[in-house]
């Protein structure tokens, strides 16, 4: 009976795929696939309906998370941030900085993706976005089309793993219930916890360091073929001090506010999302009313200054007493949330009047709709899966490898890899990671250290990332070839990519070679 129950689960992880790659929607395919599979289970005595009874708590507990809230947020902060052409702005400024020097277009759409990505972690934005601003410019100034799609290509997937990321958020959701099971499996019943905070943190060192070997790689194009990445025509013009400010101010505020009130304990993930959509949105709306903008800078300096009240004092509306200090500061914050409304009412009548806010609020729904619905849809196949033994079966299949916990780490990352060139990082992340992650979680490290959640969520992250561009089917590269010229062939883009995602490679294995490079800022944060 084990082995017909395995059969199944083997069965159902194949058809799910087979199905995803023809091309049916993810979240009605992991669901149908999973009733279908229990019903035959069901027929063969296999599978007990009471897994099933699980499923609606299941449910409620995906739409009531706290952490999966910072995914609308996070998606709304991308979307606005391109549709009210504040990335344009940044983009356009930061290529006439580098422009002078040969490969400075590169540079800047690599350095201009990392800030983006820094600042909301939406890739098919980003892509887009600088796909249709430089893209063109690149080509005109004699770039080498392979150079350029693969450059915007590799700068617009950063957003996978630099934090902020959609990624990171949706992987820490995952791992961090991998996790807990694995501990409560091994009989630790007042287990850690692992949390999106800990893997932004873990995975920021990592992103930075990836980000930097795309621009020496541009560096050594330049330099070794000099031809493929000339400087900007002196026509262009030089970019004052003021222009650079004005450009990234913006991106780095947002990334303070959002990351930095992360990484420094002060705000958790879906708090600081929500304080960098208030501030996307008046951005925007500075973008859109320049004569409105000393209101928008005022929202912004108070939601610094409520920011800061709040860490200094005890503003709590309904304490009975209070210190005359207490007293002004919360006066003093009172005034500062009513400024910080002000703007966000101005911003938002700005935007709808613009045309701005009405597609951003389309795409942000559209998305999280996506999202949500994967995400119920993965639950119900994990569900079935378990209920046919799938874990027992993917656990002995783990343990028996050769290289022992290295050897089942690399054959779960090269499955995730070989995945990648079909089917998308939602997929792979509510398929592969629930069933992989408890077992090699249970799984001590070479040196008999247990497992660490934060250095496993890296090297999947990063390992998602190139799902996002290698061929055949990277999304990046689909979203670049709908809006590169016509005069850019596929077969460029394709073969542009190709240096970048072994560079992705290469800096997975640096990563594996030294997990410390993941753990120590998170370490550092919590005083390990």
């Amino acid at each position: 009976m084990a082995s017909l129950a395995h059969g199944l689960d083997i069965g159902m992880f194949v058809t799910a795929c087979l199905l995803v790659m023809a091309g049916y929607p993810v979240a009605f395919t992991l669901a149908g696939t999973a009733i279908l599979f229990a019903g035959l289970g069901l027929a063969l005595g296999v599978f007990d309906p009471a897994f099933l009874g699980a499923l609606p708590q299941r449910v409620f507990g995906v739409m009531t998370s706290g952490v999966l809230l910072a995914v609308p947020l996070f998606v709304f902060m991308g979307v606005m941030l391109e549709k009210s052409r504040v990335a344009e702005l940044l983009l356009e400024t930061m290529g006439r900085l580098f422009g002078p020097i040969r490969g400075g277009l590169g540079f800047s759409v690599t350095i201009v993706g990392a800030l983006l990505a820094a600042s909301t972690g939406i890739v098919g934005a980003t892509v887009v976005t600088m796909g249709l601003l430089s893209l063109p410019t690149m080509l005109r100034w004699g770039y080498d089309p392979k150079l350029a799609t693969g450059t915007i290509a590799a700068a617009g997937t950063l957003g996978q793993i630099i934090p902020p990321s959609i990624v990171l958020v949706v992987l820490g959701d995952v791992l961090a219930n991998a996790y807990q099971k694995a501990q409560t499996d091994q009989g630790i019943f007042a287990p850690e916890s692992v949390s999106v905070a800990d893997l932004f943190a873990g995975a920021l060192i990592p992103g930075l360091i990836l980000a930097g070997l795309y621009l020496v790689y541009q560096a050594l194009v330049a330099w070794l073929r000099p031809e493929t990445s000339p400087p900007a025509p002196e026509a262009l013009g030089r970019v004052t001090f003021g222009e650079v400010a004005g450009a990234l101010m913006p991106p780095v505020a947002l990334v303070l506010c959002v990351l930095g009130s992360i990484l420094a304990g002060i705000a958790t993930p879906t708090e600081a999302a929500s304080v960098g959509a208030v501030g996307t949105l008046l951005l925007a709306g500075r973008r859109q009313a320049p004569r409105l903008a000393p209101l928008f800078l005022a929202a912004w300096v108070a939601l610094g200054a409520i920011v800061l009240l709040t860490l200094a004092f005890d503003l709590r509306i309904g304490r009975a007493s209070r210190s005359a200090a207490e007293a002004v500061a919360l006066a003093a914050a009172l005034t500062a949330v009513a400024i910080v409304a002000a703007g966000i009412l101005a911003a938002v009548l700005v935007t709808l009047r613009a045309g701005v806010l009405r597609p951003v609020m389309r795409g942000t729904g559209e998305i999280t709709a996506m999202v949500f619905a994967i995400v119920i849809g993965a639950t119900l196949f994990s569900l079935i899966f378990r209920g046919l033994g799938g874990e027992e079966m993917v656990t002995g299949a783990l343990a028996d490898l050769p290289g022992g916990t290295m050897g089942a780490v690399f054959v779960v990352m090269a499955a995730m890899f070989l995945l990648g060139f079909f089917v998308d990082f939602l997929e792979i992340c509510y398929i592969v990671v629930p069933i992989a992650a408890p077992v090699l979680l249970k799984m001590p490290m070479p040196d008999g250290s247990p497992m660490s959640p934060v250095w496993l969520g890296v090297m999947m992250g990063v390992n998602l990332q190139t799902s996002f561009m290698h061929p055949p089917f990277g999304v990046a590269l689909f979203y670049l070839r709908g809006v590169a010229p016509p005069e850019v062939k596929t077969s460029d883009i394709y073969r542009g990519i190709i240096p970048f995602v072994i560079l992705q490679l290469l800096s997975l294995a640096v990563f594996w070679s030294f997990p410390g490079l993941s753990t120590w800022l998170p370490n550092r944060m919590l005083g390990r």
